[in-house]
């Protein structure tokens, strides 16, 4: 019989091995990002309401407060739409690798947005991933150089995100603001979609029943069950534990799509060292972290 504690770590692990798989269901999805992400949000929308009893606390939410909830969905879903978007441009790998820079743009962007000091060691370890994004570019095609701006452009979105999500979680319980904000997303994407429907840009609502299979993995899994796995071992584990457990997204992505998307045969040992250096950062940074708070402390 497993412990609290162990079946907590047992779960979270689950929950990002199943974030990791998001970018292979990208690549394998033939929808483009804003109608793949327009049924994701859709599909989990409708799993949180069934799922989880968040209506009694939609209807109790203030309306300003509730705004500013779908409000921080719009971004998550630029953040979605160019995760993916980089997913279709580049590749899963390339993608993760990019997005693995999410922690350091924080440590960057939330002194400025929640006007807490800086700390010199984070703009250290935020200086160490730059050898590894040079090397990652310097072993690609340009024809990946686009994949790789979006993708720089989905962590610094993700890392807008987690830092207004910070600000106001406490306002709230973390289930409510979900489906709120998967409500912002899907409002904000189904102007988009509509705006491209006006101008004439090509628009497919259709998917085929490959993609609905993928569809529903993406949100029912990935989505919506990896979310609350991560909640429910939130109870149980230290936040420390939590930030380096949630590291190994992109490496868990990373060894899914060798094994099912065969990407390894596209990229060379020197992107792999590139991406190296970049995760020993990431993973370097809660350490340095508890070991620097403890001293300021």
């Amino acid at each position: 019989m497993l412990s609290a504690e162990k079946k907590a770590y047992v779960e979270l692990h689950i929950a990002v091995l199943l974030f990791g798989l998001t970018a292979i269901l990208g690549d394998l999805i033939s929808l483009s990002a804003v109608e793949l992400v327009w049924f994701r949000v859709l599909i989990a929308g409708f799993s949180f309401l069934f799922f989880f009893r968040v209506r009694n606390a939609l209807k109790k939410m203030p309306r300003e407060l509730a705004l500013k909830y779908l409000g921080i969905g719009a971004i998550a879903a630029l953040h979605w739409v160019t995760f993916f978007g980089a997913v279709k441009l580049s590749n899963a790998s390339i993608t993760l690798v990019c997005l693995a820079t999410t922690s350091f743009m924080t440590s960057i962007m939330e002194p400025i947005i929640v006007k807490r000091p800086f700390y010199w060691y984070e703009t250290a370890l935020s200086i160490m991933i730059i050898p590894g994004m040079v090397l990652i570019v310097q072993s690609l095609d340009a024809e990946y150089y686009l994949g790789i701006a979006v993708g720089l452009l989905s962590a610094f979105l993700a890392a807008t995100f987690g830092i207004l999500n910070k600000k106001m979680i406490t306002r709230s319980d973390p289930l409510t603001i979900s489906a709120i904000e998967m409500g912002g997303a899907f409002g904000f994407l189904s102007l988009v979609l509509l705006t491209m429907l006006i101008i004439g840009s090509p628009v497919s609502l259709s998917p085929s029943g490959t993609d609905w299979m993928y569809l529903l993995v993406l949100a029912l899994l990935c989505t919506t069950l990896a979310y609350a796995l991560s909640l429910k071992a939130l109870n149980h584990l230290s936040a420390f534990a939590t930030a380096l457990t949630i590291n190994l997204e992109p490496i868990y992505g990373i060894l899914l799509a060798i094994v099912i998307l065969k990407e390894h045969h596209d990229l060379s040992p020197q992107f792999y060292i590139g991406g190296a250096m970049i995760l020993l950062a990431v993973f370097s940074y809660p350490l340095v972290n508890k070991k620097f708070r403890k001293k300021t402390n």
